[in-house]
Order: C-alpha cells, then structure tokens, then sequence
C-alpha cells in the first residue's frame, strides 16, 4: 500500500506545488478544498482542473535508479466542502459581502484586511477527521500536508508552527489514535520562490509540463468575471514576483497581460527596497 497523506488544496499556487510534491515522493492523496463564500472561488475551478489533469496524465518515479510507470487514477481523490453558509457570518475582506480586498506590498499593515477569522483552525478540524478516518480505516500512518509558507507568517498568524503544534495537541487530546496522523509542511520556511523551484523539480520527475499545472492554479484575490488574475493585490505580487525571480513566465492569465502585470509588480517591489 502507498504512504497516504490528507490535502488542504486551495486551487492555489502553495497547495498545488505540495500536490506535486507528494506525488513524487510517492504518496497516495485524498485531496479537499473549501467553499467558505470567497470572492475568489475561481481558485476551486482552478483545483478540479488541476486534479482532472493531473489523473488523466501519467509520470514516472526514480527508485533506486528505475523509471517507474504509474497512472495517477485513483492516487489522488479530490472532494470540496461546502462551508459557503457561513458567508454572512465571517468578518474578512476576502468573502462575499466584505469590503474591498485591498491592493498594495504584501509587508503592508492593510494586508492583515485579508484575514478570515479561523480560517485554518476550521479546516483543520475537517481535515484531521477525514485523516484519522483514513488511518484507521488502512490501519496505516497519514500525513496532514499544507502549503503554509514563511511568508505567510506575519499576516495569518494560525500559519505559524506555534499554532500548528497546539492544534495538533488539541487533536491528540480530544481523539483515540489520533498520534496515526502528524503534519507535514514541506515549505513553513520557504518563500513562493522556493516552492516554484520545488515544483519545476515535482513536475520534472512527475513529466508533467510546468506550465499547463500552474496555469490551472490561482493566487489572485481580486480575479475579474472571467477569472483573470490581477496584479496588485498582495497575493498577485508576491506570486509574480517569484516568478520574476525564477525567470519564467507566469502561465496565468492577467487581466492587463503578463507584460503590465511585471513591469507594475517590479516598480512596487523596487519602491519597498
């Protein structure tokens, strides 16, 4: 039986990357995705679209040295949650009904606009029952996996490691055989640069093409009706700017082109040096 491991997979770039990286190190993957009311809910098209190319391709695994063939049907299983009714209830920029995302350096005090109350604690509750359910189902361990970053750090302070230690202690506390299932979060210090780079290296050993995974993936808070990324919201910036730095091309469609989206965030990043 392969290693198991349970994904909170927004339809962003972070999640997506880990996606990647647990299927190259060979893990089955239950992925789940929220609908919390975001304004941004183009990013759960964004999932599927990933998760259907990703099942109708298939990739090879070095293992002591041998190609391995596999088809990735069935490895990953993909559900959304809907937690859209609690839209009217939930205080954050980043839903409907709630004020303006707004725009700017992703260091800036305005930023912390974008918080959603409880946001990770909520889906971390569902995500270790569905984890727990798995391990003891399979009788075998499974992994919680996550996109969380450094860069996250600052703004939303349940993507610390402090608040992932005492969730996890709350889970262990409050469930029978709950030490089956532990937390994995290959990128809490890494930057969005770091995880391109970890995924151009997912998507070498996987075969897969870098440019049609992340074209199915959306960071953009502020994406227009049809879906188009901006580029002046934080998240938007600090993307492109990974980008820029790895020296490619964001596949992602901007509202004004590509070519407006970098010389805007370069300008930004160049006026907070």
């Amino acid at each position: 039986m392969n290693k198991q491991a349970v994904l909170s997979l927004s339809g962003g770039m972070d999640s997506s990357t880990v996606l990647l990286h647990l299927l190259a190190k060979g893990y089955d993957v239950t992925a789940v995705s929220f609908d919390y009311g975001q304004k941004h809910r183009v990013e759960l098209e964004r999932a599927q679209q990933l998760v259907d190319y990703i099942n109708n391709n298939q990739f090879t695994i070095v293992n002591g040295g041998q190609m391995k063939l596999h088809n990735f049907e069935n490895q990953v299983k993909y559900q959304v949650i809907k937690l859209d009714g609690l839209v009217s209830l939930l205080d954050s920029n980043l839903v409907e009904g709630g004020a303006e995302v707004p725009e700017g350096h992703y260091e800036e005090e305005n930023m912390k606009d974008t918080v959603v109350p409880n946001r990770n604690k909520m889906f971390s509750s569902i995500i270790q029952a569905i984890a727990l359910s798995i391990a003891n189902t399979k009788n075998c361990p499974v992994k919680i996996a996550m996109g969380i970053h450094a860069g996250d750090h600052a703004i939303y302070p349940d993507c610390r490691q402090e608040f992932r230690d005492a969730d996890y202690e709350a889970f262990k506390q409050g469930n029978w055989d709950a030490d089956k299932v532990t937390y994995y979060t290959p990128f809490l210090e890494d930057d969005k640069y770091g995880i391109l780079v970890d995924g151009e290296q997912a998507c070498f050993k996987l075969n897969l093409d870098f440019d049609e995974v992340y074209k199915r993936t959306n960071t953009s808070y502020k994406p227009d009706a049809q879906g188009r990324s901006d580029y002046k919201s934080a998240s938007s910036v600090e993307r492109i700017e990974a980008f820029l730095k790895l020296e490619r091309k964001d596949p992602v469609e901007y509202i004004d082109g590509w070519e407006i989206a970098k010389k805007h965030v370069t300008a930004l990043l160049a006026a907070h040096e």
